[in-house]
């Protein structure tokens, strides 16, 4: 794991763009982990998590492998779950020179 925690330092160091692109995919896995979490501890399937928020086994199967293409169905399902979206916009730093 040290060879890849090193590997993940030194692409930040030399590339921006990739921690822009490593910080969102830890997020989008925090989200996937709270939904998938949530399914555990109640014993749900996908199908059964779907027919209760009211959206298709198979969207909630793109979202557990972090294909996310609507906010506004992540906030909903998160809501059902007890967890509330929070967005953070924040300056990019490279265009801000």
């Amino acid at each position: 794991m040290r060879k890849v925690d090193n590997y993940i330092k030194e692409k930040i160091k030399n590339d921006p763009d990739f921690k822009v692109r490593y910080d969102l995919i830890k997020e989008k896995v925090a989200v996937v982990k709270k939904i998938i979490e949530y399914r555990i501890r109640h014993k749900l399937s996908q199908g059964e998590l779907a027919r209760e928020i009211g959206v298709t086994q198979q969207y909630i199967s793109k979202i557990e492998e972090g294909e996310f293409s609507n906010l506004d169905a992540i906030e909903n399902i998160l809501e059902h779950i007890g967890y509330r979206l929070r967005l953070e916009v924040v300056p990019d730093k490279l265009l801000q020179k």
